[in-house]
C-alpha cells in the first residue's frame, strides 16, 4: 500500500509517496517519468511523510544538509546501485554521469547510468541533481534543468 500528500516547495508543489516501510516517491509537478499516484491512497499522517515534509523544509530553510528519512526505493540491482551512489554525494558537491559510472564499477555504462539516475524516485533526497555532464554542463533532469539549476544554486554550486 502507498500513502500519498502533497508539499508545498520553492520549486512548486511536491508530490511525495511512502509504504510503511521509508518514501518511496518525491515527484515534482510535470515529472518525467510519472503519471500519477495511481491506486494510492491520500494519507499525510504517514510517519514517512511527516518525516519528509519536516525534512524538506529544513533542506529549503537551509538549515539541513543531510537526510535521515527512511526509503523504500524499488528497482533493479543496477537502479539501486546507482542511488546508493547518489545517496553518498555530499550536499554542495557534484560530480559527473561517468564518475558515478567509474563509481560502481561499469566505466562503460555511462548511458545506463545516466537512465538509471532519471529513473530516481525520490529526487532531492537521493541527490541525482548533482550530477552533471562530462563538461560540467547541466544535462537532464527529470524535474527540469531550471529545477536542476535552482537546487544546485541553492547548495552553493
Amino acid at each position: 500500500m502507498i500513502d500519498y500528500t502533497e508539499h508545498c516547495s520553492p520549486l512548486g508543489t511536491l508530490l511525495l509517496a511512502a509504504t510503511a516501510d521509508g518514501l518511496c516517491g518525491l515527484y515534482f509537478e510535470e515529472h518525467k517519468y510519472f503519471n500519477g499516484p495511481q491506486g494510492w491512497t491520500r494519507n499525510p499522517s504517514n510517519v514517512h511523510l511527516q518525516a519528509a515534509m519536516r525534512e524538506l523544509d529544513e533542506y529549503f530553510a537551509g538549515t539541513r544538509t543531510i537526510f535521515d528519512v527512511a526509503l523504500d526505493m524499488r528497482g533493479t540491482t543496477f537502479q539501486r546501485a546507482i542511488w546508493n551512489a547518489l545517496s553518498a554525494l555530499p550536499f554542495g558537491e557534484t560530480t559527473t554521469y561517468r564518475s558515478i559510472a567509474h563509481g560502481v564499477a561499469n566505466p562503460k555504462a555511462v548511458r545506463a547510468v545516466g537512465t538509471a539516475i532519471g529513473r530516481n524516485p525520490v529526487s532531492i533526497i537521493v541527490p541525482c541533481h548533482r550530477v552533471l555532464g562530462t563538461s560540467g554542463n547541466l544535462s537532464g533532469y527529470a524535474g527540469g534543468l531550471a529545477r536542476k539549476r535552482y537546487l544546485l544554486a541553492h547548495e552553493g554550486r
